[in-house]
Formats: structure tokens, sequence, C-alpha cells
């Protein structure tokens, strides 16, 4: 079923028996999701514009996945005894969910957040298998080879377009700087570095850090057993969702 995003080098885990519980329960509702996730084609320059957010790309996808049907929603679970409700009960809000006539899936995008999302993510899903309330749970993250390749796929950029400054940024989207950023990235240049290089290895390292959310982060907790046992699919988004950046491509 995922041959396809492995070919095109995303990565893909599954566990739990989710991908034959999605294969036989779901075929419908996986569709949807791998037609989504090969749409995904992110810009250069949003790397920049999104100052370590969620890439206007990446959002695009969330909105597909929403009017597929992948809508938002709070799970709200209360203990009661007798018709009496114990305690203030739980909840557990998550970014997209797909009903099925077979089930319900449950699926969060962690882009870059800090990388206890992950926690919260795993467990908010074991808990919700636990009620019998979701079959699987689904997380979609930076993948192994596009954390590797950030800080070269910033500095290529900067160099295509010829940007030199922190000011020629701002055409791009850029965030206004702090003093604490502009000052690495004047000492690198003195040091040697070019504009390019430095302002690209200082970026990354800020905003997609190896404590944000991606493919290793995943991979370790899951090894782990965080999320245990419920079905999990987990998928990195490859490299090559980076497109070259080009004034004249409109926006997806």
């Amino acid at each position: 079923m995922f041959t396809t995003l492995r070919e095109a080098g995303f990565n893909v885990m599954a566990k739990n028996h989710a991908e034959a519980i999605l294969g036989v329960d779901f075929p419908e509702e996986t569709a949807e999701l791998l037609a989504a996730l090969r749409r995904v084609s992110i810009p250069a320059d949003e790397l920049i514009a999104s100052g370590g957010g969620e890439a206007r790309s990446t959002q695009r996808m969330r909105r597909e996945l929403t009017a597929a049907g992948w809508a938002k929603h709070n799970f709200r679970i209360e203990t009661t005894v007798d018709g009496v409700p114990r305690g203030d009960g739980t909840s557990h809000e998550i970014d997209h969910v797909r009903r099925g006539a077979s089930g319900t899936l449950a699926l969060e995008i962690e882009w870059n957040n800090k990388d206890p999302f992950f926690d919260r993510d795993l467990e908010n899903f074991q808990r919700l298998h636990a009620q019998s309330i979701i079959s699987v749970g689904i997380i979609v993250t930076r993948g192994a080879t596009l954390q590797a390749a950030m800080s070269g796929l910033v500095e290529s950029f900067l160099r295509n377009e010829g940007i030199g400054s922190e000011e020629e940024l701002m055409e791009f989207g850029m965030k206004q700087r702090t003093t604490r950023q502009r000052a690495f990235v004047a000492r690198a240049q003195d040091q040697g570095d070019d504009f390019a290089r430095a302002f690209a290895r200082f970026f990354v390292m800020d905003k997609f850090g190896v404590a944000t959310t991606h493919w290793t982060k995943l991979a370790d907790r899951v090894a782990r057993g965080v999320g245990n046992p419920c079905p999990l699919l987990l998928i990195g988004l490859p490299e090559s969702v980076i497109r070259p950046y080009s004034a004249a491509t409109p926006e997806l």
C-alpha cells in the first residue's frame, strides 16, 4: 500500500498491524491520505518565510485533508458510576480525525514543534485506542533526508537568489531577527563564512534543530514502546518535497 511513498523517499513505519488494518478496513481513507502526501511540494522560500513554523504548503495539506473529511475533533472522555460523573474527565484534541464505516483514524502533522509533542500525540493515541475510540494513530513529520538536508537547502536558496543580508530576507517574508540571531551570523562572517553559510547554519540550528519534531525523534520514541499497543502509521516527508524557489511559480 505504501510502496509508492517509500520509492519516493518517504520514511514509512507501520506498527502493531497498522498497515494491514488500513489496507483492509480503510482503503478509501488511506487513499485520501496518500494522495495528499504525494502532492506536498514546498518551495524553498517557505522554509524562510515560515521562520521555522509550518510552511504554507503543509497548511495546504491540512486544508486538503479537512476538505476530504479529516476534521479537527476534541474527544471528551468521562467516567460515570451509576449515572454520576466521577472526576472532571479528560479531553484529547486531534488535528485530523477521519471516521469510516470500519472505525476512526486519528492523524497529527508535526512539521516543527518541540519533540515532546511526539509523546503527547503517541500517548493520546494509546489512550484513545484503549477505549476503542480510534483504530489507527498516524503522525506525519519531517523525514530523515529532509532533516539532514535542511541547512544545505536554506544555503542553496540564499545563494541562488543572491541574498547577502538580513534585510534582503525580509522580501521573502522572514520575520524580524533578534539581536542574538544577528550577532551569531555576524560573528560567523567575521570568522570567514559568507552570509549564506553563516545564516543557514544558525537558522536551521535555531529553528529546525535536533530537539524539534523530526523522524529520528519519532522513531526513537516508538522503539521505546511509546504509544503501544495502538496501531501506528508514521510518515516522514523526504528532502524531495522541497522544490527550488521561483517567483513565477503560483501557490498550490
